[in-house]
């Protein structure tokens, strides 16, 4: 890894991951290219910022689950890659199952340039501890709609207060929100914001 990264295990073991492009379960369908080990990997100062806001969470009971932070630029490459081959949808149903898979670009869902690959971005959600349990947030973890934007209306009050409260203990802790998706949060002062790496993610 380059100077500045660490392994997030390293500064706080208990912050729960899932590594979705690790796995077959993601809007692809298949492991995605970079992805070799199941550890999350992140600018020093996201580890620190993550470990503030377990802090706050374990208080309560809860905790975080990250599903994605550094990510390779060959990854990204992946995402523009499988995003121009119109037939394969193998994953539409759950993923992406309103919009035309041809309208992912125009749309914003894919991009050829990610944050994450800067280092300073992460996906994440709360999680009860003691049942290891996701907090119910109204929509899955990276799924392409509506619904998954912040304040997307048609959400009980308990998705709603669930969004807020994991909005408001990131931005407390000098993380971004995005617009358009609720689990995606880039640290303030990212200590790379032009460079995007492409280093895999590997133990």
């Amino acid at each position: 890894m380059p100077k500045g990264f660490v392994f997030l295990s390293d500064v706080d073991a208990t912050i729960q991951s899932e590594l979705r492009y690790l796995s077959n379960n993601n809007f692809i369908g298949k492991t995605i290219n970079g992805y070799y080990d199941n550890c999350v990997i992140v600018t020093k100062e996201t580890a620190d910022a993550l470990q503030k806001v377990q802090t706050v969470l374990t208080k309560k009971g809860l905790g975080l689950k990250v599903f994605d932070a550094y990510r390779p630029q060959q990854a990204v490459d992946h995402f523009v890659k499988w995003a121009r081959v119109l037939n394969d949808t193998l994953m539409k149903h759950q993923y992406y199952p309103e919009v035309p898979k041809s309208e992912l670009f125009k749309r914003g869902y894919i991009a050829s340039k990610s944050g994450h690959t800067r280092g300073s971005t992460v996906d994440l959600t709360i999680i009860d501890i003691k049942t290891g349990k996701e907090l119910d947030m109204g929509s899955p973890y990276d799924f392409f709609g509506v619904e998954s934007h912040p304040f997307y209306k048609n959400t009980s009050e308990k998705q709603k207060k669930n969004r807020f409260y994991l909005r408001e203990v990131m931005m407390a802790n000098n993380f971004k929100p995005y617009n358009n998706e609720w689990w995606h949060f880039t640290l303030r002062n990212e200590p790379f914001p032009i460079t995007y790496f492409n280093f895999p993610i590997k133990g």
